[in-house]
């Protein structure tokens, strides 16, 4: 049984591998589901015994994708506590980010990937929880609350701060010719411009930075359970 299941598991790895190359080369609207079998080396139906449609192959897809993203802020949260400071998370955040080919395509104007990831709303509001500012937005009231963002502007005005320098910073840094000449260290502007901006004069305790890590851990889980719901939805076969 265990070997059925690891036959299942490397068949379905290599047609999301294929799967993603094909999205990325030609867009969602020209790949079909014979050119992803065909690439993996399977046949069409074995295909459709994982997922019932092309669009839910993509969806999974799509989905798997941000899990990696959520797994690595979690994994570098929980080994460093300090991580969740203001002007450490956004150039993680954005980082990150831009190690995921599909999520880039989306941001670079892909209609049909986008249509696609849009159609359910539940899809669509999971999806719009998992973007760098989003993230942080989702942070911003827990990090007020242990005292690691200034208390002197409104948290919505902190939040749309943090939204507005994210998404500029964001759109730079994923075209790096854009960059003005002789800037070495473009993260660590963004840090320094996050810590001016959202950053109390008075360094937060190292419990108050643990509490607020232990609960933004916990958001972050709850977004990767619901994105791990996601994947299950969108298979036919479970692996």
């Amino acid at each position: 049984m265990s070997q059925l299941i690891e036959r299942h598991s490397r068949k379905a790895a290599r047609i999301l591998d294929s799967a993603r190359e094909l999205v990325l080369d030609h867009g969602v609207r020209k790949v079909t589901v014979s050119e992803i079998a065909r690439a993996a080396g399977v046949g069409k139906g074995t295909v459709y015994l994982y997922w019932p449609a092309k669009e839910d192959l993509i969806l999974g897809l799509f989905a798997r994708e941000l899990l990696t993203f959520m797994d690595e802020i979690i994994t570098r949260i929980t080994a460093d506590p300090a991580t969740v400071l203001p002007h450490r998370m956004a150039p993680l955040l954005i980082r990150t980010g831009l190690k995921l080919p599909l999520a880039r395509r989306v941001q670079s104007g892909d209609a049909d990937l986008l249509r696609l990831l849009t159609q359910q709303a539940g899809d669509r509001e999971l999806f719009a929880r998992t973007t760098p500012s989003a993230l942080c937005e989702t942070g911003m009231p827990i990090h007020h609350r242990h005292g690691l963002i200034r208390d002197d502007r409104p948290l919505p005005d902190l939040t749309y701060t943090v939204h507005a320098v994210l998404t500029g910073f964001g759109a730079a840094l994923s075209d790096p010719a854009t960059a003005p000449h002789g800037v070495d260290d473009p993260d660590q502007v963004l840090a320094d411009a996050v810590a001016q901006l959202l950053e109390p004069p008075v360094a937060p305790s190292d419990s108050a930075i643990a509490a607020a890590a232990e609960e933004i851990v916990g958001v972050l889980r709850q977004i990767q359970k619901a994105m791990l719901d996601l994947i299950e939805r969108s298979q036919t076969l479970q692996q």
